[in-house]
């Protein structure tokens, strides 16, 4: 099981966050886990403990101060007061920066829907990290400066995704080619957050959990992590 812990960020202010330890402690590989919309819950916590699992130190910063969201309005509003530039750089920053401290010879990050958004922007201002796969999430293309990308990326998304049309990866997908960044995107024959086993209770039309789409990310995802971080 995790427990929370408290890092310093790049601005010297204090942040928390939920860590995860495999057997091999604190001299593991690592990954930064970004929370949906949501806010740090029971199920992003299960992605933390299923990291460790797979031999990593897992860290989710708490990005919404303790707060929860169980409904979409809650969600929404919670996601919109958040400071997205603030949260990479500094508590996404802080948590990799703490990670590496601690002993962990490499630090990848990882999130999903607004957490992959914030994933891909870890790749841009945060240049401690090592690798970075991005699940069914984009910032606004003006947002992501794919020049300052100098990390191996992938990317799980849904053809079927209300949130974040499809229509933006193939933009993304054209930015970061132009860039020369290293990149490989898998799309799935699914909706948004098809990989999140409570996105049926939610009981909202735009969500569905797919496990067969799930699995094949995972796979991919975990391959990945073992490439870019052993």
């Amino acid at each position: 099981m995790g427990s929370m812990v408290t890092y310093t960020r790049p601005d010297g202010q204090s942040a928390t966050g939920y860590l995860v330890q495999p057997p091999a402690g604190a001299s593991a590989p690592a990954i930064v886990v970004i929370q949906e919309w949501w806010g740090l819950n029971d199920q992003i916590k299960q992605v933390a403990q299923r990291l460790a699992q797979a031999g990593y130190q897992a860290l989710v910063p708490d990005l919404y101060k303790g707060k929860l969201a169980l409904e979409e309005n809650e969600a929404h509003h919670l996601m919109t007061g958040l400071n997205f530039g603030d949260a990479a750089s500094q508590d996404i920053r802080g948590a990799v920066q703490y990670l590496k401290t601690r002993g962990a010879p490499k630090v990848g990050v990882t999130g999903f829907c607004m957490g992959g958004a914030l994933t891909l922007l870890s790749s841009v201002f945060v240049p401690e990290v090592d690798a970075a796969a991005v699940w069914y999430g984009y910032p606004p293309a003006e947002f992501v400066d794919a020049s300052k990308i100098k990390v191996p990326l992938m990317g799980s998304w849904a053809i079927h995704d209300d949130v974040f049309p499809i229509a933006g990866v193939d933009a993304l997908e054209h930015k970061l080619t132009a860039a020369g960044v290293a990149f490989a995107f898998d799309r799935y024959e699914a909706k948004h957050a098809f990989a999140n086993e409570e996105a049926d209770s939610k009981n909202l039309a735009y969500l569905k959990y797919d496990p067969q789409a799930a699995v094949k990310a995972w796979d991919k995802t975990l391959a990945f992590f073992r490439k870019n971080l052993a």
